[in-house]
């Protein structure tokens, strides 16, 4: 008889935290209204504008996506001799992207090709630039063999061409990325008919794009060469589009021709290199 009572209440238990679990859960669809105030969003007539056809960020080239995660990192097993220099604790990786394969040593040259065009080692103010880009071909020496041969030739022959880069230090791996993030992001501007079509191939010395430049002040990008920046077919289109009866742009259009889909930018700081 008590195994009867005892099994009923618990079914009771379970009705009543069904029920109210049920009740609670019979919220209203706000697909359409607003959970803060109640308003119509999208509506013609004004009031809050929500976009829910978003695009996610593009995969940039040669990159994979590593979604994020958590994980105990330290010791997870007994300590049996008690010495507790290595306590787990529990840490979070944010999503990134990362190379498919090493850094090759073709990829970087086209870094340094870049660098001689844009910034002349001839030219004494840009100097340095290169230079300091170059990576350390020396590490191939070795006190217990002789490899002059690819001290000389690893870096910058052909049959090396697809191998990984070596040499590269920290501050160069991250002004590598830095260069990549902003040629790729040059190319979708240009793509979009945001920025001058080849551009990128009609620049005096030191002028180059840069995606902090474009983010925070667009007018500086290129060296201040507006008509590089805001050159690109649908730019123009936009402009004549948004011009007034006093021929000037509205302020609201000239900041949409310059953040025109910069959301749309990508920041590769994901790239690999073998470091040395």
């Amino acid at each position: 008889m008590n195994l009867t009572k005892k099994i009923a209440f618990r079914l009771l238990i379970l009705s009543l935290t069904t029920t109210l679990f049920v009740s609670c859960n019979k919220t209203r669809n706000y697909k359409d209204s607003s959970r803060a105030t109640g308003w119509s969003l999208n509506s013609r007539e004004g009031g809050p504008q929500k976009n829910s056809k978003y695009q996610e960020q593009e995969t940039g080239p040669g990159l994979v996506f590593v979604e994020g995660g958590t994980f105990t990192m330290g010791k997870v097993q007994d300590d049996p001799m008690h010495d507790w220099n290595n306590s787990p604790n529990q840490q979070h990786v944010q999503s990134f992207y990362m190379d498919e394969t090493e850094v090759t040593n073709y990829m970087y040259l086209q870094y340094l090709d870049w660098i001689k065009e844009v910034f002349p080692p001839e030219n004494e103010n840009y100097r340095n630039i290169y230079e300091g880009a170059l990576p350390d071909t020396l590490v191939w020496r070795n006190r217990l063999g002789y490899n002059e041969v690819m001290t000389n030739n690893y870096l910058r022959h052909p049959a090396y061409a697809e191998y990984p880069v070596v040499g590269v230090s920290w501050i160069q791996a991250v002004e590598f990325s830095n260069w990549r993030t902003d040629r790729v992001n040059e190319l979708i501007l240009e793509k979009e008919g945001i920025t001058t079509r080849n551009a990128r191939y009609n620049l005096e010395d030191g002028q180059t794009f840069s995606t902090d430049t474009y983010l925070k002040a667009p007018t500086q990008t290129y060296g201040g060469n507006d008509s590089l920046t805001r050159g690109g077919n649908r730019s123009k289109s936009i402009e004549k589009r948004s011009k007034d009866s006093t021929n000037l742009i509205h302020p609201k259009k000239r900041w949409a021709v310059d953040c025109l889909h910069t959301d749309s930018l990508q920041r590769q700081s994901g790239s690999t290199l073998l470091l040395a």
